[in-house]
């Protein structure tokens, strides 16, 4: 899982609308990607990485916890 450090619309993510084409906005602390999304192995890198269109990491992975065992 990924959480959103850095709030973007994803270019990759957008729907037609009679106004226009709106892309999927994500805020701080929202989970990528949104729930029903599949993104590649790439696209994560890029969006975690600088090698996006705000040249900074715009996600992180979030390790899950698992429980530890007595």
């Amino acid at each position: 899982m990924y959480k959103v450090i850095k709030h973007f619309h994803d270019l990759q993510d957008a729907t037609k609308t009679k106004s226009g084409v709106v892309y999927r906005e994500y805020n701080v602390g929202d989970e990528y990607p949104r729930k029903g999304l599949k993104v590649s192995e790439d696209r994560l890198k890029e969006l975690s990485g600088k090698d996006n269109k705000q040249g900074t990491p715009l996600i992180e992975e979030v390790k899950e916890e698992t429980p530890v065992k007595k």
